[in-house]
């Protein structure tokens, strides 16, 4: 595995497991709905829901940044942190209103 100790594996890595992490984290929301196990998004819930389906996928990060520590890849670890700090940005950007009231 230390062969992929790089600035630009992580990069990489840290700039999709977001993306797959939305998908994932969205289609279960939506099979529990579906299934009603869970409320079916309505009008006055569904900006909460999108914001904590994008927040949950942004926190899928932490399990490939776990996986790398504890092989002890310190420059993927480092360009995990990159595009996560980025997704993070975009998601205050985004809720900025819901979040401080602007």
């Amino acid at each position: 595995m230390k062969s992929r100790d790089s600035f630009g594996f992580g990069l990489l890595v840290g700039a999709i497991v977001p993306v797959l992490g939305y998908l994932l984290v969205g289609g279960v929301f939506e099979l529990l709905g579906s299934m009603g196990i869970m409320d079916e998004v309505s009008g006055s819930i569904s900006g909460r829901r999108e914001r904590t389906v994008l927040l949950l996928a942004i926190c899928c990060s932490l399990i490939p940044l776990n996986i790398f520590k504890r092989h002890r890849m310190d420059d993927s670890m480092r360009g995990i942190v990159l595009p996560t700090v980025f997704y993070v940005g975009a998601w205050i950007w985004l809720f900025k209103g819901a979040l401080f009231g602007l």
